[in-house]
């Protein structure tokens, strides 16, 4: 047979079929073994953006199964914010806590940024303690724990006595390595280009 006969379409398509079964069932196997259940700690972290958003996606997907959330905002303050504005639609099924008062470098006051982070330190393991909760998110946790305002071994043995069911999500850069090690899953976002280099604000709809 001429290589023009093994070029055809039809033998283009046929030969990707073929790869494509072996790749399914390969996936198929691979997903079958997976029979294990339970709440995970997931960490995003990383200097790139979109580390909270994606803990906000993830609460919107909790949100569709009817399933409760609870946000804990730790360095960022009371900002109106689409994500915000948008879970809160679904009622009761989410609390929203802004128990920051903004990026450190703004307040100044290490004694002030270590009041605010015990208590919402505080109404995290509230949180953290309720079986009803399907998920928290302990937004900016990262930057909290990489300033030292709160302890680790503390926040970690928190988080480690939850419902056994219960998901947490932890945003924010720099996430020190006690919390890698004891997440199930780390996601580390890299920045390849960002607008703020070309003089571009933050904007309402994709900074907040």
């Amino acid at each position: 047979m001429s290589n023009e006969q093994h070029n055809t379409p039809e033998h283009d398509a046929e030969r990707h079929k073929e790869k494509m079964r072996k790749r399914k069932a390969v996936q198929d196997k691979e997903v079958a073994s997976k029979t294990g259940e339970k709440g995970l700690l997931l960490v995003n972290t990383g200097p790139g953006k979109g580390k909270s958003t994606a803990a906000f996606g993830l609460a919107l997907r909790m949100l569709g199964y009817d399933r409760r959330v609870v946000v804990v905002q730790f360095i960022k303050g009371a900002w109106h914010t689409g994500e915000r504005r948008a879970l809160e639609r679904f009622g009761d099924l989410v609390e929203w806590h802004s128990m920051g008062e903004g990026f450190t470098w703004e307040t100044q006051d290490r004694a002030r940024d270590v009041a605010a982070c015990e208590r919402a330190w505080a109404v995290a393991v509230q949180a953290l303690a309720r079986p009803d909760v399907a998920l928290v998110v302990l937004d900016e946790l990262n930057v909290a724990l990489r300033y030292e305002y709160l302890d680790i071994e503390r926040v970690l043995a928190d988080i480690n006595a939850r419902p056994q069911s219960q998901h947490v999500v932890v945003t924010g850069r720099n996430a020190r390595q006690p919390m890698l090690d004891a997440a199930d899953l780390v996601t580390e976002m890299t920045l390849v280009k960002h607008h703020f280099k070309a003089g571009i604000k933050a904007q309402e709809g994709v900074e907040f």
